[in-house]
């Protein structure tokens, strides 16, 4: 019995995320921007410093000019972020839940029931960290969060070491990475 009160919650919250990719989808352009394509410059947080890096990749740069080229607003971009997201994401619970349906009562489905609540339970800290980091005045933002740290794309002109304590401490209070772990990019 209990198990079944954790598969129909495991699916009520599935079929929410499901939901709001498919109207995200419908929403938003199906073409995905890659991320460090829409950036001038980095910043990064060391253990003890911020440091202000520009992109060197040339064809990171050349990237970035033709996405400002093209008239992209900022909210177009993190829409793209977040619909490039949550398409990877999508994939992967398609194949756990496929996993799942296949498999026996055996390790298989445990291990691919334990997977499922982890992206699930990521999705919900990057819609929290989000939510939280627009609500301090920001205008935009999106989270990306993986096993060795998080990246959090940021739509601001210029970031204050101010701003960066700030978002560094919603995350940190919200996550359980370390200030080495944590990546801080500026989208203009």
């Amino acid at each position: 019995m209990k198990s079944w009160k954790r598969n129909a919650l495991v699916a009520a919250i599935l079929v929410f995320v499901c939901g709001g990719i498919y109207l995200n989808w419908r929403y938003e352009e199906r073409n995905a921007v890659d991320l460090v394509s829409t950036l001038d410059a980095e910043k990064i947080l060391d253990d003890a410093a911020l440091v202000l890096a520009p992109a060197e990749d040339p064809a990171a740069q050349a990237a970035a000019e033709d996405a400002e080229s093209e008239n992209q607003t900022a909210g177009q971009i993190f829409a793209k972020m977040r619909l490039s997201r949550q398409e990877s994401r999508d994939s992967a619970v398609h194949l756990l839940q496929e996993t799942i349906s296949y498999a026996g009562e055996n390790e298989d489905v445990s291990a691919s029931t334990l997977q499922l609540e982890g992206i699930v339970k990521t999705a919900l800290s990057e819609a929290s960290i989000e939510s939280l980091i627009i609500s301090k005045g920001f205008s935009d933002c999106v989270a990306y969060m993986k096993e060795d740290g998080i990246d959090l794309a940021v739509a601001s002109q210029g970031l204050s070491e101010s701003d960066v304590a700030l978002l560094t401490d919603v995350i940190l209070s919200q996550t359980e990475y370390e200030l080495s772990q944590i990546r801080i990019i500026e989208v203009n």
